[in-house]
């Protein structure tokens, strides 16, 4: 993994203004780190390729919902894009440039595919982080509808959110207004990092953990609960003083946690071992 060069690189995409921050490339930059010879102006332009295609074919007609069956044939008919229901948590489905290659992934990465498609021909959209599953919908006032890039971009309303986020769940749901307000760059980077760290955490590779929680706090650097993760997986690699600072770090800022007996007794074992 080329932490160097592409972790620094990720720290300087997201360390701009909100509305300067290039999605595509810092999602390619977390996909450097793993796959280290990644040409990220060949993806790109790949990108800008299919956006080129899509604009031919545009109706005459440009109103919303045109744009979107128009990007929905090119990208699931035309380009066989598709959600990985086969193997879901393979975690190339969650690096920006495999969802290219393979052209297929998870909904927040198929999302940003159709994400950077549809603002690139001036259509622009968001990101809808409802729990579970990601969405997207037409940046413009009362759209009134979104988008499942997972599921062939299937146009939903609010109801049949609801009923899919019941039917993930398994009992009927509620979603409060919250649940449908647009992410920015950094909580859909975030998201991101948090589903590869959760595949990674789930395999044991706690290196591919860690590199995963270092970057979600390059993003959110007062996210505690990430801070004692880390504090954790430094524990468990025998990188004692480190993980005494982060752990030290947490119950200071945290000292009624529902954790913190369980971290301060991790903490006493930690300085016994040092």
């Amino acid at each position: 993994m080329d932490f160097p060069r592409a972790r620094q690189l990720f720290y300087q995409e997201i360390h701009q203004p909100e509305d300067a921050i290039d999605l595509a490339k810092a999602a390619l930059y977390i996909a450097l780190e793993e796959y280290p010879h990644c040409d990220v102006e060949e993806y790109l332009n790949a990108l800008d390729t299919m956006a080129d295609e899509v604009r031919e074919l545009l109706p005459a007609q440009n109103y919303p919902l045109r744009i979107i069956q128009t990007i929905n044939r090119y990208l699931y008919e035309n380009l066989g894009f598709s959600g990985n229901e086969a193997d879901y948590y393979d975690p190339r489905n969650s690096f920006f440039n495999e969802v290219i290659d393979r052209r297929t992934g998870i909904p927040i990465t198929l999302s940003l595919v159709y994400l950077e498609v549809a603002k690139r021909i001036d259509f622009p959209m968001v990101g809808i982080g409802m729990p579970g599953h990601f969405l997207i919908k037409p940046d413009f006032e009362d759209a009134g509808i979104f988008v499942d890039a997972f599921n062939g971009g299937e146009i939903l309303f609010p109801e049949d959110c609801q009923a899919r986020l019941s039917q993930i769940y398994g009992q009927p749901l509620e979603l409060p207004a919250r649940f449908f307000s647009p992410v920015n760059s950094k909580q859909l980077l975030g998201r991101m990092l948090g589903n590869l760290k959760a595949i990674y955490l789930n395999q044991g590779d706690s290196l591919r953990v860690l590199a995963a929680i270092d970057r979600i706090l390059l993003l959110f650097p007062n996210a505690l609960g990430e801070l004692r993760d880390r504090g954790i997986i430094y524990y468990q690699l025998g990188q004692l003083t480190a993980a005494r600072r982060d752990l030290e770090t947490y119950l200071t800022n945290a000292p009624h946690a529902e954790d913190a007996v369980r971290i301060r007794q991790l903490l006493a074992r930690l300085d016994r071992e040092i």
